[in-house]
């Protein structure tokens, strides 16, 4: 859950900023993707350290 959480985080993080920059909509669609990715890959790694740091 923590994954689809970050993704969803970062997806809103990206297109914030990229209205923030003035940025037109392949630009907002480009950041939202790219920081979905990067939220969801850091949610993968807590997602793994919480599993491990459990038992």
């Amino acid at each position: 859950m923590i994954v689809f959480f970050a993704a969803i985080a970062g997806a809103v993080v990206g297109a914030f900023l990229a209205r923030k920059r003035g940025g037109k909509r392949l630009d907002v669609l480009q950041y939202t993707f790219i920081y979905a990715v990067a939220f969801a890959l850091l949610g993968l790694f807590a997602t793994i350290l919480v599993h491990r740091l459990s038992l």
